[in-house]
């Protein structure tokens, strides 16, 4: 596969990883530091949730797949390439979380998009 690809492959990754854990946390319910205080019954409410469960070993795939990226192109072409997170997860997360985007957040990431593009002109 194109190290391109694996870049978008690890991006595409971390949002489902991000989307899992959100909606994992729904699930959990609000924390608070007073939760931090006595802290196994939060992690015993965290870590048996299936939702977290898929997302960490995404977070491991994706890991691995980043580390896959970083031995073929250089970190300062690669890294621009997360911001594709910053595009997929508030676009994932108003489709599927139902979540409210303000216009001032969609056209921060039209410029992330701009940016995007700027970047992978540059290789």
């Amino acid at each position: 596969m194109k190290p391109i690809a694996l870049a978008l492959l690890a991006t595409l990754i971390a949002t489902l990883g991000q989307l899992l854990l959100k909606s994992g946390m729904r699930q959990v319910g609000p924390v608070s530091l007073a939760d931090l205080g006595h802290p196994l019954p939060l992690l015993l409410r965290v870590f048996t949730n299936p939702l977290i469960l898929i997302a960490v070993p995404l977070y491991v795939a994706g890991f691995l797949t980043w580390l896959i990226v970083l031995s073929k192109l250089d970190l300062s072409y690669a890294y621009p390439f997360l911001a594709v997170t910053y595009v997929l997860v508030p676009l994932l997360s108003w489709l599927f979380l139902g979540e409210q985007v303000p216009l001032m957040r969609w056209i921060g990431i039209a410029v992330i998009c701009i940016g995007l593009v700027l970047v992978g002109q540059g290789k």
